[in-house]
């Protein structure tokens, strides 16, 4: 079934693409870095720009990989990491509930059997002869997907350090004299 896993590929990879992209760039109807930056505060994943940059690489970078099937079980580790965040930060934040995060499931589902079985020989892990697939390398990806996705939300759920404050310009004594009388 070579057309099958590139069909796979291309959609699972395109369907990324296109949310890193609103991440990154407001594209697709997006908030861009700034509006996801702000949803991310919310959730806790703070600073919420540098994490909605990470994540919006992350969807965009991975995406394009697991199209192409290049480093295909690094390409479904991030993005799996992606879907677990989400689903611990935003779907699931008060516990698990059925009928809900059904699109992030099988997004990262879709990332992980596509490991599990291959990207098939029409991708390029295939043509470098570098190809990795198995139920060890899914295995492998999923590890690595839930520990990124908790050290990410550990990261920003920690304590962040105040930004100092600006320092008081210091008003010349008659820039102090012109105040005082305009207020008088």
């Amino acid at each position: 079934m070579q057309l099958g896993r590139l069909a796979l590929r291309a959609t699972v990879g395109g369907t990324f693409f296109v949310h890193g992209s609103q991440k990154l760039f407001g594209w697709f109807g997006g908030y861009g870095p700034d509006g996801t930056g702000g949803f991310f505060d919310s959730l806790g994943l703070r600073p919420g720009k540098r994490n909605a940059l990470l994540a919006g690489g992350t969807e965009v970078g991975g995406g394009v990989l697991l199209a192409l099937g290049l480093v295909t079980p690094l390409a479904a580790s991030g993005l799996t990491a992606i879907m677990m965040t989400a689903l611990r930060t935003a779907v699931w934040k008060d516990g698990f509930e059925f009928g809900k995060g059904e699109f992030e499931v099988l997004l990262a589902v879709a990332a992980l059997s596509v490991v599990e079985d291959g990207p098939g020989p029409l991708s390029l892990d295939a043509a470098l002869g570098m190809e990795r697939k198995g139920l060890g390398w899914a295995l492998a990806a999923l590890g690595a997907a839930a520990a990124g996705s908790a050290l990410v939300i550990k990261e920003g759920q920690r304590e962040q350090p105040a930004e100092p404050a600006a320092p008081a310009e210091q008003a010349t004594p008659a820039e102090a004299a012109t105040a005082g009388a305009q207020q008088g």
